[in-house]
C-alpha cells in the first residue's frame, strides 16, 4: 500500500540563496482564484518518488519532486530548440495583453513568456505548487484544475497555452470549449502535444522494442482512465475546429530519441531527450503500471528500465512527433 503522508513543504525548506530580486518579485499563489490553502502541498510517496494528491491521486500520474522538474526543465528546453527557439508559434503580435499557461509545470515557459513579452500579464496555472518563489513581476501562478469550470472572464487573454497535458485530460471538449469560452474575439490557442507514438522511417523499430511495449501499457492505463491513449495532430485540429476555433495550422516536428539523425539540430535534440529518458519512462509508467494495471512495482521497473535501455541501442532510430496546433478564435459569429 502506498504511504499517504501530508506534509507542508514550507516547514522543510531549505535556507534560500541570496538572489538579485530587483527584476523579480515573491510569487502569489492562488488557487481557483482564492487564497493557498496548505492542502495543495499534501503529496503522497510511491516507488520512492513524490507525487500530486490534492485534486485526486489518479489527476496526474506524473511525480512532482525535484528529479522530476529537472527532467521538465530540460524538456522545455528541447521543445525551444525544436520549434527553432520560438516560444511559441501562433502570430500573437508584438504586445499581448493576457497569456494564460494551462498545466504550467514548473512556470519556465511562462517565465520565458513574461521576460520576453513584458507588456503582458502571463497567467500559469497548474494542479501543483511547484513552480519558483521569484519571478518576473508580470507573471503569477494559480493552483486550479483545469478540467473544471475556468473562473476567468469570458472573452479575457489575448492567447492561451497548453503543452503536454495529454495524460492527464479526460475531457478535451470541454477543456478546448473553456479556453474559447475566455478567448478574446481574434485571440489564439495554441496546443503542443507529443504524441506517445513512437516510430522509425527505416524499419529499425521492432515490435517487441521496450519502448513500444512501455508506451503500449501506459495508453492502456490512459483508456481505463478514460484519457485518450495518445493525441494526433489530427485529434488536436478536430477538437480545435469543433470548438469554433479558426484557421487552424498545424505543425508537426521529430523528435528523436537518441542522436542518431544526420541533421545537427536534431542530433542536439536527440542527446538532450536521451538524458530525460534517464528517469522519464519511470516517470511516466510507474505510477499508471501500479496503480492503474495492477503492476507489482518490480514488474513496473523492469518494463521502465527496459525502455531506457532500448533507446540507448545506436541501431534503433526511434522518434515520435511534437505536434503544435493553433487556431484563432473568431472577431464575430459571422468571421469567415
Amino acid at each position: 500500500m502506498p504511504l499517504l503522508q501530508p506534509e507542508n513543504e514550507n516547514a522543510n525548506e531549505e535556507p534560500e540563496e541570496d538572489i538579485d530580486d530587483s527584476h523579480y518579485e515573491s510569487s502569489g499563489y492562488e488557487v481557483s482564484t482564492e487564497t493557498v490553502t496548505s492542502a495543495v502541498y499534501d503529496f503522497i510517496y510511491e516507488n520512492g518518488r513524490k507525487y500530486h494528491v490534492y485534486f485526486g491521486k489518479d489527476k496526474y500520474l506524473l511525480p512532482m519532486d525535484e528529479i522530476e522538474k529537472d527532467r521538465l526543465d530540460l524538456s522545455h528546453e528541447i521543445f525551444f530548440r525544436l520549434l527553432d527557439e520560438k516560444l511559441h508559434l501562433a502570430p500573437i503580435g508584438d504586445e499581448p495583453h493576457r497569456i494564460l499557461d494551462v498545466g504550467t509545470g514548473t512556470g519556465i515557459w511562462a517565465i520565458d513568456m513574461a521576460d520576453e513579452y513584458p507588456s503582458a500579464e502571463i497567467v500559469g496555472n497548474d494542479l501543483s505548487p511547484v513552480q519558483p518563489k521569484w519571478m518576473p513581476p508580470n507573471c503569477r501562478f494559480e493552483i486550479v484544475d483545469a478540467e473544471a469550470e475556468w473562473t476567468y472572464r469570458p472573452d479575457h487573454f489575448d492567447y492561451v497555452h497548453m503543452r503536454n497535458l495529454s495524460q492527464a485530460v479526460t475531457d478535451w471538449p470541454f477543456l478546448i470549449a473553456e479556453a474559447y469560452r475566455c478567448i478574446q474575439p481574434g485571440g489564439f490557442i495554441e496546443c503542443c502535444e507529443l504524441e506517445n507514438v513512437p516510430r522509425s522511417d527505416d524499419g529499425t523499430l521492432k515490435e517487441d522494442d521496450g519502448v513500444k511495449t512501455a508506451m503500449s501499457l501506459l495508453g492502456d492505463a490512459l483508456k481505463l482512465l478514460g484519457r485518450p491513449p495518445f493525441m494526433s495532430a489530427a485529434m488536436l485540429k478536430k477538437e480545435l475546429e469543433d470548438a469554433g476555433f479558426l484557421d487552424v495550422v498545424v505543425t508537426a516536428v521529430k523528435y528523436p530519441f537518441a542522436p542518431w539523425p544526420q541533421d545537427p539540430k536534431l542530433k542536439m535534440v536527440g542527446a538532450m531527450v536521451l538524458m530525460t529518458e534517464e528517469t522519464g519512462y519511470h516517470a511516466y509508467g510507474m505510477a499508471a503500471l501500479t496503480r492503474i494495471l495492477g503492476m507489482s512495482q518490480e514488474d513496473a521497473d523492469r518494463i521502465c528500465t527496459n525502455a531506457v535501455n532500448a533507446v540507448k541501442d545506436r541501431n534503433v532510430h526511434t522518434y515520435m512527433f511534437f505536434n503544435v496546433v493553433y487556431g484563432r478564435k473568431p472577431e464575430s459569429p459571422v468571421d469567415p
